[in-house]
This record gives structure tokens, sequence and C-alpha cells, in this order.
């Protein structure tokens, strides 16, 4: 029988997204594979996605990391969720936790026996159910599989790191299993004349690196999945119209919050990450209702310590690749398209990439069922997190003319289906495998005032007092614990502090 299986992986371009492709491939099939990793130190990397979601430890997991050696290496702090302020209405303040809210009860969510009990008075705010929630705010963080003597989830977490020394970490860790880094300038894309493949990539050295499956992690130029292969990208500025961010890091003032933060302004927000050496800071914004100086102005108005360098301007438009698997290349990161990261999900876009690729992995047919499955799952997952970042916008309050233009625009129809079945019922359904499960959902349409015209007729089954007593009960169960956990602070301090500490 003719052997189809690849031999040769060749990514292009480092960064996050390649050091991640690399690290992941060679811990699952370094035996397998010969994995060349091609980048250049004079191409600077966009580098400003700190912040994740809880299945980033699953990714570190795969690859054998070891939790606290990460964190450490990284400058990194720990994430219960994001607070946003703002959003809805000035002044409003709401946290998408990560985690349980509460405890179910007679097949229906918790949530609908809150939402009874907030209509008869009897409720007090969401969070307050919340232990993520309840313990970020305080300040506090351990690693908690349960709520002690009890069989509720306990804390729910991901991390706050540097991404530019999480690739660092990464390629250290790849080139243990033996992934071999080429540096050098791509000057040119070689096709194979006949079937339209990447053959090899020609380097301004002369040297020719050649490959069967090639990865794309050149960022936004796209290199071999746009430039050389033409695929085409899908826009979404329609529905998602910032398109610039200011990025500027900062000194740490008082304690490192374990969430991140995302403050609304007139025409975008402005993102916080906290880190052990610094905090990341970026202002997130439409060019077509506020300039780049005033911008500017915003972020420096509003940051919490002293900047540490110059804020630079990146600019994006938000979309996809029409295939993130086109012939034997296929596309990770933003080379594949791009969200911007009001739910932290750019690293996660990443590693969803790669875990599809792993389960699609493909022979030198490049079977196109399997490839046209890929790129079906991939779009999947970008148009649900679409879906989910423009809830965000499009459900505000506010009266600058962005925020007007945002609430009036329409929205996709898989979207506007799940707000008003919300607004009818008070019921969200997670479909398929989408990132966001229902209690995310919950969170983020309350928390933008939504409100659901009833709930679930099973919450009737308590009477009153008993539906008083459940919710005292369950605030009593999250909030008892809160205060013997050590501080976000120290228990970085004792498991995981970086050797140059909080050094600016």
């Amino acid at each position: 029988m003719d052997d189809r299986r690849i031999r040769d992986v060749v990514v292009v371009g480092g960064g996050t997204a390649g050091w991640m492709a690399a690290a992941a491939l060679s811990a699952t099939m370094g035996d397998q594979l010969r994995i060349r990793l091609v980048e250049s130190e004079d191409i600077g990397t966009v580098g400003v996605g700190e912040a994740t979601i809880p299945a980033i430890r699953l990714f570190n997991g795969l690859c054998g990391i070891d939790e606290d050696a990460f964190v450490k290496a990284t400058q990194g702090s720990f994430k219960l969720g994001i607070e946003f302020q703002n959003w809805g209405r000035v002044g409003d303040s709401y946290m998408h936790a990560f985690g349980q809210i509460g405890q179910s009860l007679d097949l229906i969510e918790f949530w609908q026996y809150w939402l009874r009990g907030r209509q008869e008075g009897v409720a007090a705010p969401l969070g307050h159910y919340s232990f993520n929630e309840t313990v970020g705010r305080a300040g506090r963080f351990a690693r908690i599989g349960r709520i002690p003597n009890t069989e509720l989830d306990g804390i729910s977490y991901a991390f706050h790191f540097d991404a530019s020394l999480y690739a660092a970490f990464l390629r250290g860790l790849a080139e243990r299993n033996g992934v071999v880094r080429t540096e050098g300038r791509i000057r040119h894309v070689r096709l194979d004349s006949q079937i339209g493949h990447v053959a090899a990539v020609e380097l301004e050295s002369g040297e020719s690196v050649s490959g069967e499956l090639f990865i794309d992690c050149s960022g936004f130029r796209g290199l071999l999945i746009e430039q050389a292969l033409e695929t085409g990208y899908v826009d979404w500025t329609h529905w998602l119209p910032c398109d610039r961010a200011i990025a500027v890091p900062t000194a740490n003032v008082g304690p490192l919050r374990p969430y991140t933060q995302s403050i609304a302004h007139a025409a975008g927000w402005q993102w916080r990450i906290p880190l052990q050496h610094r905090t990341g800071n970026g202002h997130v914004f439409c060019s077509a209702f506020m300039d780049e100086a005033e911008a500017r102005r915003v972020l420096l108005d509003t940051v919490e310590g002293e900047p540490l360098a110059e804020p630079r301007t990146i600019h994006f438009r938000a979309g996809m690749r029409r295939k993130a698997w086109n012939r034997n290349v296929i596309a990770l990161g933003l080379s594949s398209g791009f969200l911007e990261p009001l739910e932290s999900t750019s690293i996660h876009l990443v590693q969803n990439g790669i875990a599809r690729l792993l389960s699609h992995f493909p022979d030198r047919n490049f079977a196109p069922a399997n490839i046209d499955a890929y790129n079906r799952r991939i779009a999947y997952d970008y148009e649900r997190i679409r879906d989910f970042i423009i809830l965000h916008y499009h459900a505000n309050q506010r009266d600058e003319p962005f925020w007007q233009s945002v609430r009036e625009m329409a929205v996709p129809g898989s979207l506007l289906d799940k707000i008003d079945l919300f607004r009818a019922t008070g019921r969200v359904f997670r479909e398929q495998e989408e990132l966001f499960t229902e209690v995310g959902w919950f969170q983020v349409l309350i928390g933008q005032n939504i409100v659901p015209e009833t709930y679930h007729p099973l919450a009737d089954a308590l009477t009153r007092d008993e539906l008083a007593g459940f919710l005292k009960d369950i605030r009593t169960i999250v909030s008892a614990p809160v205060s013997r956990l050590p501080t976000h602070e120290e228990f970085i301090a004792h498991q995981c502090a970086a050797v140059l500490g909080r050094a600016a």
C-alpha cells in the first residue's frame, strides 16, 4: 500500500500562534512529523492578547506544561472572569464570571429560580450566587475543585499573561520536542505548478524550506493563505465596526485584580489586564466615530498607573478567511481572521484551530471532504463567537452616536433568535459545540439589561418562602469560604511569583 502519511510540516511565523502550533504538534505527533518553524526576528508581532478563558488549561495540559512554571515564566496572574463597566448604561457594572452560578434544582437551571426571585423581590444581584465573582471581587484566589462541604463547583479560572513570554516559553518546549526553528524573511512562496499547493517558502538568504503541510501563522498579512492562495475574506465590520486599538503598558498600582476589566467609552471600550510586572491596557474604538488623537487621550486619561512605553496603534478588520484551510495550507491566529478581544477569545481561536487540525489531520491526498468539514467547524466557531461579541454592543441603552448605531443595526439571525427567545421566556440554549455556554449567555443578557417577560413554570414549584430560603442558602454557601482564601497576590507569591517580581 502506498504510504500517504504526511511527514514534513512547516509553520510560517512564530509569535503565540506559531509556537502554540509547534508545541502542540510536537507534543502529540512529534514522533511522526518533522516540524520546522520559519520566523524572522525583524518582523514584529501584535502581542496584546494577554487574557484567556479556562480552555487554555486543556491546551497547556496537552503540551505537558506545569502550571506554576508557566505562570512564573509568563509573569502571569489568574483570571476568574471579565468585569464589564458602562456597557448597558453609563454607570452599570456586571461580571461575566467563569464557572457555575447557584445550583440547578428540579430539572431547571438555577437562574430560572433567580428570575422568579427577582420578580418577587427576594433575590440578590446575580453575581452574589457566583463563587467565581464573589471570590474575584474580594481579590482572592485558590485552586478549589469544590466549595468545601458541598457538591457545588469550586473556582473555574484562566490566566492573564505576557503573550511574548508565552511564545518564548512554548518555543523552548517545542524545540526540546525536536522542532527546528529557521530564522529568516520569506521572499517568495513557491506553488506546485500542477495542483496549486504550496511547495516551499524561499527565504531572503536563498534557502528553500519545503513541506507537505503548511501552517500559516504570519498574522494579518496571511502570507500563504491570502497572498499566495488568494483565499478571500469575509468582512464583518458592518456588525463589529471597531477597527483600531491603541495599546500601552502601565505600572501596577494596588492589588492585582483576579479578573479582566472591560470599560465602555463613547466609541468603543478599554481593557485592563493585570500581570505581575505591569498592567496591559488598550482602547478599542471605531475610527468613524472617534479620531486616533481623541482615542489616545481617552486611554491615557483613564489608565491607573504610569505608562511604561509609547502607546501604539493597531489597525484591524473584523472577519474571517473564506476558508481557514485551503489546499495544503491551514491558517491560525490573525491569518485566519480577527475578532476583537472583548471576551478573550483570540488565543482560544488558535487553540481551537489546532484542536480541529488534530481531529482532521490529513494525509497527502488532502481529501476535500475532510477539508470541507474542518472549514465548516471553524466557520461555525467564528460565527457563534461573533454573535456573542455583537450582543454586547447591540444590547445597550447609551446615548452617544456610536452606541445608537450599533443598537439600531440589524444583527445576524442566529443572534436575533437567541435574544428573542430569552426576552420571551428567560431561556437560552447552547447549540452544537458553540464556545459560550448557557450561563455565559445569561450573565451577559441580564448584564446588558435584557429583561425576560417570564421564567420557566417549574420555578413555581417552590412557595415564596421556600424560594427565598433556597436563594439565601446558595448565597451563604457561596460567600462563606471566601474570607479564608488567600489574596490573589498571596497565592502568586507562594506558588508562582516571577523571578523579576513586580518590577516594571
